[in-house]
């Protein structure tokens, strides 16, 4: 009771998430590789893209390109952290087919562009296209809601609603 009164008050935040790429919602669930189905990295969702531009899905900073660059790692003003995975089996590309345009350590807008990829050679080199986005650190998450879209539109479709608990 007196925790109530004179504890720490837990502030709660909202964040909307939009995609960071064009194409099909799948869900989680979908993705033909254990890690990322059966939610060992976090949870969240992917797109099947349908263009090789993509975007910052937050407001916030750029926490790792990956050198391979088929993989970014950012921090929502927030505090949520994401993980934007591109194509499954990419990282033996060694980069070749994709370009980074933001570094660790760049704050970036929603919408603003990270990465281009060439997803034509990522078919021929690569298991698969399918992107996850996932939400890394779900701890801070109080709650995660996903779109029930299916197609998404980079830097508009929101396709999470996250409220985060921060003490």
């Amino acid at each position: 009771m007196f925790k109530k009164w004179f504890g720490k008050k837990e502030k709660t935040t909202h964040e909307d998430v939009v995609a960071p790429l064009t194409g099909t919602i799948k869900p989680l669930e979908e993705v033909p590789d254990p890690v990322f189905a059966q939610k060992m990295m976090g949870d969240g969702i992917a797109i099947e893209p349908t263009d090789g531009e993509v975007v910052a899905p937050v407001d916030g900073e750029v926490v790792q390109v990956f050198p391979t660059k088929h993989a970014v790692g950012l921090r929502s003003e927030a505090g949520v952290e994401l993980l934007i995975h591109v194509g499954l089996e990419t990282v033996s590309m060694n980069g070749e087919g994709f370009t980074a345009h933001v570094a660790a350590g760049d704050r970036v807008k929603k919408g603003q562009r990270l990465l281009t990829v060439d997803f034509g050679l990522v078919q021929q080199k690569a298991k698969s296209t399918i992107t996850p986005i996932i939400v890394t650190n779900g701890d801070v998450v109080a709650s995660l809601q996903k779109t029930s879209e299916t197609k998404a539109t980079k830097g508009e479709t929101v396709i999470f609603h996250i409220e985060t608990n921060n003490a």
